[in-house]
């Protein structure tokens, strides 16, 4: 990605097709110009008004929109930053980003670069920046909220706390370090630094036994479908998708790879996958299949067990012994047992269905929608969301743990350990060096972000 922060960047900053508004955002030291070359004359600061989009060369009218300014310091790049809204056809958008890439000292921007600048001049850290990218790609309610908290700057404020925290705790250890021939100096200030710490530790700790319910959230709780051939795989995912994604037939085996849809319900996230029926082949490529059907499940959060109430096997295959645990076991074609004669006998938990007729279909969803609200927990609290954060934060705990458990005498090391604790910290806002995630980070972004 360009650093070159003397060039002017411009880019649609809404949505790519046809729409009924388009945004063109410009920043940099030419945007008051590029206003005057094109819509002049320029308008008061966070203002809007209507001008006519001309072209800098020929003067001809390109549409007529609404024009806004926002001088530095105050705005999302912390520099001269101009927006054009538009009519959102795709000819007009199209002539007016030509236009702009006429003017000397102005460029196309970079995927994330709008982002990439406002961290630069201190207007985001990192942590709200990868809230603001998670909120751009939020599907569903839950998401909404738990990214907007982030690039609100939730996640950001508990790590800056404890990172104040431990630096007074370093900063103890230093004094102590500065006074040493003072034994009762440097020993109290041990123990004040060691009581912060220990307090710091329990809620490090507390932080990371969170189940991963963030991190479920942001990329959606994992249901794998699972069950012999001829149960209805096909036909439930299909009915829970409310459209054909899956290839529904009599003969055993259809099924020979993994198909994915992505459900909102209640405002959670839920990633189904349709898995090949496990049965005893010779087939290669229906074996390379339950292969395939064992890893998704094995990754999943929650096992739906399906099978034919018919001949029903409620016993899993040695294949799923290992996510028993997680496992809810579903009868289908239920409609298909008459009048309850010579139903057999099926466990206590087993939840029956079918999808041929619907019948159970909304319980089931129900039965999901409780059992994902369980595992993610309340959206509102301030958990990890991203798998950098994890670590770092783990890092943290790391140098931490090794501060407790190692020996006093050896202070210098001890403030190593919390030098590098806060550092880990550091480096999820970006407080510290941390030049190499940041391509990673902002290329996430679209163009115009």
């Amino acid at each position: 990605m360009p650093h070159d922060h003397k060039s002017t960047i411009f880019a649609l900053a809404s949505a790519p097709g046809r729409a009924g508004i388009a945004v063109v955002r410009i920043s940099g030291e030419g945007a008051g110009r590029a206003i005057e070359f094109m819509a002049a004359p320029r308008p008061k600061p966070r203002r809007a008004e209507g001008r006519f989009i001309r072209h800098p060369e020929s003067g001809e009218k390109l549409d007529y929109g609404i024009v806004l300014w926002f001088p530095a310091p105050k705005s999302f790049t912390g520099e001269d930053v101009a927006e054009l809204h538009l009519h959102g056809g795709r000819a007009v958008v199209h002539a007016v980003i030509s236009a702009l890439s006429l003017l000397p000292g102005l460029r196309m921007a970079e995927p994330g670069e709008f982002a990439r600048r406002a961290f630069e001049a201190g207007k985001i850290d990192l942590a709200e920046v990868e809230g603001l990218a998670d909120l751009i790609d939020a599907e569903t309610e839950a998401q909404r909220r738990q990214a907007l908290a982030q690039a609100s700057g939730t996640l950001s404020d508990l790590y800056d706390g404890w990172r104040e925290q431990l630096i007074e705790a370093l900063g103890l250890i230093e004094a102590g370090i500065d006074f040493a021939d003072e034994g009762d100096i440097g020993a109290k200030t041990f123990a004040d630094a060691t009581a912060i710490v220990k307090v710091l530790a329990q809620a490090v700790n507390h932080h990371l036994a969170d189940g991963h319910r963030g991190e479920i959230l942001r990329e959606g709780f994992r249901v794998a479908l699972t069950g012999p051939p001829n149960a209805g795989k096909s036909s439930l995912l299909n009915a829970l998708a409310r459209r054909n994604v899956a290839i529904v037939s009599e003969e055993a085996g259809t099924t020979r790879d993994v198909i994915e849809v992505r459900l909102d319900l209640g405002g959670l996230p839920v990633i189904v996958s349709d898995t090949a029926g496990f049965r005893e082949t010779e087939g290669v490529i229906e074996r390379e299949g339950m292969r395939r059907s064992q890893a998704v499940a094995e990754a999943a959060d929650l096992v739906l067990w399906l099978t034919d109430a018919n001949a029903p096997q409620t016993m899993l295959p040695a294949a799923l012994t290992a996510v028993a645990d997680r496992t809810l076991l579903v009868l289908n074609k239920i409609d298909l047992l008459s009048n309850g004669n010579g139903a057999p006998t099926l466990p206590d938990d087993m939840v029956p269905l079918s999808v041929k007729t619907g019948a159970g279909l909304d319980d089931l969803i129900k039965r999901l929608t409780v059992i994902a609200g369980e595992r993610i927990g309340h959206p509102g609290e301030t958990v990890l969301t991203q798998v950098r954060h994890r670590r770092l934060v783990e890092a943290c705990r790391d140098g931490l743990e090794t501060f407790l458990k190692s020996s006093q005498r050896d202070v210098e090391l001890r403030a190593e350990d919390l030098r590098l604790a806060a550092d880990a910290l550091g480096r999820i806002t970006g407080r510290v060096d941390v030049e190499d995630v940041l391509d990673h980070i902002f290329g996430r972004f679209c163009i115009g972000k």
